[in-house]
């Protein structure tokens, strides 16, 4: 098939936790010889085992607005999985889309993801009291403040998409666990770890016991990653069959949440992974002090103590049927707090904020 007649995919975050598990399953696709997938990537290494995989990479970052402009311009598909509140990027890229459906009438697909925390509250680790939201309830969703985490990005999608020029659908997955396989894992390119959770497992691994915030009641969702991968292929297969027939825009939004748990129950498992480990002295999990709050957090320890409670029922009823739940979350601890230590040791963020060494919230 010549590359004039391939549906060509524009992906960003090829490399990330997410986004390589979701590259993945797309070269496993049954016709993936169809596509032509152009992958940002940062490093000429990436770039250049990326080719060995057929893909065509684009060197470049995510703050390079014109070069974003132009793919989005060629790409029939563009998947966005990289810094879900960067609004630049984002602009840039629906720029570009516009101008392909100015160029040549057809109305290109976007799949961005988001994440859960527009509905997250400010619980601060003190209750679990916290509505439930659907992905269905669109009303409720819209009734969401502006201000809200992932919005800033998520609301001009939706606008682009009722102005005609694209179709947008939301992934907004929830706290991703687990571990990633496949190709790009095994070039060791991937990143093959999560973001929040492991906040928690270096803070833990410094003080030698599992913490949480305030009471620890707050009530959080999980995802597995590959979970995860599954609603995004689910839902790029739906759309190529029948576009018309799968929801977008406003009511575009689909969840990636699978189970709950609450801030003490991770930090137990924690500590309990730290004794067996032969880190910790105690299995029990404490309320982290003010000092450590300042030390660990700065003034960010409230964002990750929130009570969010994401129900994916829109992702369900598409068919989306993931596997992994609370037990496999717990049962991912003790492997990614072994990891963590094996990496960091006790020493390495004990004067030093956790979160400061990782990209964004």
């Amino acid at each position: 098939m010549s590359s004039q007649n391939k549906l060509n995919i524009f992906i960003t975050g090829p490399t990330g936790y997410i986004g390589g598990s979701v590259l993945v399953r797309l070269l496993q696709y049954p016709d993936s010889n169809c596509f032509q997938i152009s992958a940002l990537v940062h490093s000429s290494t990436k770039a250049e085992k990326l080719k060995t995989l057929g893909i065509r990479p684009v060197l470049g970052s995510y703050s390079d607005l014109d070069l974003l402009t132009r793919e989005a311009a060629e790409a029939d598909f563009v998947i966005t999985m990289t810094d879900s509140d960067a609004l630049p990027p984002a602009a840039a890229i629906l720029a570009g889309m516009k101008q392909r459906h100015v160029k040549t009438g057809t109305i290109p697909k976007l799949i961005h993801t988001s994440g859960v925390a527009f509905v997250m509250d400010n619980a601060m680790g003190m209750h679990g009291d916290h509505p439930v939201y659907s992905d269905l309830d669109i009303d409720a969703i819209e009734a969401v403040p502006d201000t809200q985490f992932h919005r800033n990005v998520d609301i001009p999608i939706i606008a682009a998409d009722k102005e005609g020029y694209l179709m947008s659908y939301i992934i907004a997955p929830a706290n991703v666990f687990g571990t990633p396989t496949g190709a790009l894992v095994d070039m060791g390119i991937q990143n093959e770890h999560s973001f929040q959770l492991p906040i928690f497992y270096k803070i833990a691994i410094s003080r030698k016991q599992g913490g949480y915030i305030g009471a620890g009641k707050n009530i959080l969702p999980a995802v597995d990653v590959n979970d995860t991968a599954d609603l995004f292929l689910l839902l790029f297969n739906a759309i190529r069959s029948n576009p018309e027939n799968v929801a977008h825009g406003r009511e575009g939004i689909y969840f990636a949440a699978n189970c709950e748990y609450t801030g003490y129950e991770i930090a137990k498992a924690i500590s309990e992974a730290l004794v067996d480990l032969g880190i910790g002295s105690s299995p029990e999990a404490t309320s982290f002090t003010k000092a450590e709050l300042k030390l660990y957090f700065r003034n960010l320890w409230p964002l990750l103590a929130p009570t969010c409670r994401p129900r994916a029922d829109r992702s369900r009823a598409l068919g989306w049927k993931p596997h992994h739940g609370k037990d496999a979350l717990l049962a991912s601890v003790k492997p990614e707090v072994e990891y963590f230590f094996s990496k960091v040791g006790v020493n390495k963020y004990t004067n030093s904020c956790p979160i400061a060494y990782n990209s964004r919230l």
